[in-house]
């Protein structure tokens, strides 16, 4: 029988500077997060070596810096990070930024920090 996810009784941590996680699939082949990200917060510049990551903005807006380029993505819209590309995402709004992401196959193991 499939078991229907609820946000409130999955893992949930801390990362960066008080930003939320709460990992509702983690698989060997799937990962799915919901995170949220306080205003002024930044996660490090990293890469994955064999997961791509798609991020999908639930609300506010998110910066990515993708191999030094600026991405302005929306509410509502996403982006595909590709494997081995030097990423990390930014709230540089005023707001509470909320978002997905699914990364395939999982990033345990699978992240080089930068700086």
């Amino acid at each position: 029988m499939e078991k229907v996810i609820d946000r409130n009784s999955v893992e949930h941590y801390l990362w960066g500077d008080n930003c939320d996680s709460w990992v509702l699939v983690d698989t060997v082949g799937l990962s799915v997060k919901q995170e949220s990200m306080p205003s002024g917060t930044r996660e490090k510049l990293h890469f994955h070596t064999n997961a791509q990551q798609f991020f999908f903005i639930l609300s506010g807006s998110a910066t990515f810096y993708l191999e030094g380029n600026k991405v302005v993505v929306a509410e509502q819209k996403g982006i595909l990070v590709q494997p081995e590309t030097k990423h990390y995402i930014a709230n540089e709004t005023t707001k509470q930024l909320n978002f997905l992401v699914i990364s395939q196959p999982t990033t345990n193991n699978d992240r080089t920090t930068i700086e």
